[in-house]
């Protein structure tokens, strides 16, 4: 394909997991699967933790925001996914591929920061029980909600205006099943050398700033609970922490194996297909990790499907 000019450019083609005809039925009924029980269980989530006066604490408040970021994230691409298999066409139009990209960045980095709120909410409560209640109180809680917020769309526009910055491209068949920035800069006919510098400066910020300030809290928690001289007393501090590490690993480890993986594969479709862990996978899974581990969120749940 020659190069076009990026203002006459209408339209990418995104070649999806697999062109296997025989395997679209079967991913067109997983990833429907995947998606509706995503929804519905970060749906059951919100609704428990809005419904239920004793989850109206700063950890469900955080929770429930990030369940709300979590349908967020997956509705950016898995919709489209679920639509071009049964369509049975892998066109986005170029409007499309940007605010889809705009999109992704935006509840991912959402996502990150709220688990570092989140952690920030445990070493209160641990390191300092007495003046929990003062120092997290729903003013905070909130600023850390909107500044998140803001962040993220920060995040998000600076990513789509270093990718704006390319006006001219050797393809427009991406390699992957939604519009990720690195394959968008990937198909750049100029030197795009500087716009990569700039996008991975960018998610270096994004992402090691979060994960600075969760490992920092989790040192804190660490170094707190061992001090306390009792075993009984050490296991409850480190159960209140389980379901979210156990969210964080998820989510980071997912994702930084990803891009791992795709710097050392070749194959961008192989980063295409473990890219569903991160995108697909952690936001699915994150629901029954807190629900299966947190009794009062049971009984929340519980509570309201009785009464629906």
């Amino acid at each position: 394909i020659e190069p076009q000019n990026l203002t006459h450019v209408s339209e990418f083609l995104l070649l999806g997991l697999s062109e296997n005809p025989g395997l679209q039925p079967l991913l067109f009924g997983m990833f429907l699967s995947m998606y509706l029980v995503t929804v519905l269980g970060n749906l059951f989530i919100v609704m428990a933790v809005s419904r239920d006066p004793h989850l109206h604490t700063p950890m469900y408040f955080f929770l429930s925001n990030l369940s709300l970021a979590d349908i967020g994230f997956t509705s950016t691409t898995v919709p489209k996914l679920i639509v071009d298999i049964q369509a049975h066409s892998r066109v986005i139009s170029y409007a499309g591929c940007l605010t889809q990209m705009s999109f992704f960045m935006l509840f991912g980095c959402l996502d990150s920061l709220l688990l570092t709120s989140m952690a920030y909410d445990r070493f209160v409560a641990i390191c300092h029980p007495l003046r929990y209640r003062v120092i997290m109180n729903p003013c905070l809680c909130g600023l850390l909600v909107l500044a998140s917020i803001f962040i993220s769309l920060l995040v998000s526009q600076l990513h789509s205006s270093v990718v704006l910055q390319v006006t001219y491209f050797r393809d427009v068949e991406i390699a992957h099943f939604f519009c990720d920035p690195s394959q968008l800069l990937s198909l750049a006919c100029s030197d795009a050398f500087i716009n990569n510098i700039v996008m991975y400066i960018i998610g270096a910020m994004s992402g090691f700033l979060p994960i600075s300030g969760i490992l920092f809290s989790y040192s804190k928690i660490v170094s707190s609970v061992l001090r306390v001289p009792s075993s009984g007393g050490k296991y409850k501090a480190f159960s209140t922490c389980v379901s979210h590490l156990s969210v964080v690993c998820l989510f980071y480890g997912t994702g930084l194996g990803v891009y791992l993986s795709s710097a050392v594969s070749s194959s961008p479709r192989k980063g295409a297909v473990a890219s569903v862990m991160y995108t697909v996978i952690t936001p699915m899974l994150n629901p029954f990790i807190y629900s299966l581990r947190n009794r009062d969120i049971k009984r929340a749940l519980r509570r309201l499907l009785s009464t629906a």
